[in-house]
C-alpha cells in the first residue's frame, strides 16, 4: 500500500497563490507517477497535473494555462502543485493519486489516493 497525505488549501484571495503538498509512506515513491485531480462542487472530478515517476515529464490540463507548476522531490516522498493567479473557478478539493507506469488524466487508472485538501478562492 501507498499512502498519500494531502495538506496546504486554504482560503486564497482571488491573484493569491497556494502550493499543495501531497506526502507519501508504504511503498517505493519514486516507482509512482503522480497526479492532482480536483473536484469542484457539483462537477466531476478532473486532471489537473501530472508528474512521472522520475519527474522528466510533467503534463497539465488546458485550463492551467501555465498558472500551475507540478514538482516532485523523490528523496523527501512528497510532490507538491504550485498554484499561482488563483481564479474563483479553481475553487474544489484537490486530491493528489498516485499509478504505476506512465501519467493518465483518467481517475480511474490511478490505486492510490489522498484524502483531499479544500481550496477556495474567493474575496
Amino acid at each position: 500500500q501507498l499512502h498519500l497525505v494531502d495538506s496546504g488549501g486554504g482560503l486564497v484571495q482571488p491573484g493569491g497563490s497556494l502550493r499543495l503538498s501531497c506526502a507519501a509512506s508504504g511503498r517505493q515513491f519514486d516507482y509512482y507517477a503522480i497526479s492532482w485531480f480536483r473536484q469542484r462542487p457539483g462537477k466531476e472530478r478532473e486532471g489537473v497535473s501530472c508528474i512521472s515517476s522520475a519527474g522528466a515529464t510533467t503534463g497539465h490540463a488546458d485550463f492551467v494555462k501555465g498558472r500551475f507548476a507540478i514538482s516532485r522531490d523523490n528523496a523527501k516522498n512528497t510532490a507538491y502543485l504550485q498554484m499561482n493567479s488563483l481564479e474563483p473557478e479553481d475553487t474544489a478539493v484537490y486530491y493528489c493519486a498516485a499509478r504505476g507506469g506512465r501519467c493518465s488524466r483518467h481517475a480511474d487508472e490511478f490505486d492510490y489516493w489522498g484524502q483531499g485538501t479544500q481550496v477556495t478562492v474567493s474575496s
